[in-house]
């Protein structure tokens, strides 16, 4: 099971990190994503964690401001740090894990989101 945390309210131009938690099977053996979804539209890719290479990927729109990662100390964590929010940024943010790379844009595991909201 996978629960993301960390959201809140944030001016735009301000900074949030989103937590992800990994009951059971820690993110050391999984690729890791985050995915985000505004209210009436569809869920959309935001980043991505290779399990071995660690090679990271990500939304166009949030390249050089956003960093997924994982945390060398403790397995079950990984996170998303958010800078320069915009209020484009604003929509529920979800982790989400998958053991195969191929599916990594259609995971298989979920956590539960966490609202992210950017004032402007």
């Amino acid at each position: 099971q996978l629960q993301a945390f960390g959201g809140g309210l944030v001016q735009a131009g301000g900074s949030l990190r989103l937590s992800c938690a990994a009951s059971g099977r820690p993110f050391t053996t999984l690729h890791v994503a985050w995915f985000r979804q505004i209210p009436g539209k569809e869920r959309e890719f935001v980043a991505a964690s290779h399990l071995t290479t660690r090679t990271t990927i990500y939304q166009d729109s949030v390249k050089g401001r956003f960093t997924i990662s994982r945390d060398n100390q403790r397995e079950n964590m990984m996170y998303l740090q958010m800078n320069n929010l915009k209020p484009e940024d604003t929509a529920i943010h979800y982790c989400a894990a998958d053991s195969r790379w191929a599916d990594i844009a259609a995971p298989g595991n979920w956590g539960q989101g966490t609202q992210v909201t950017v004032s402007s």
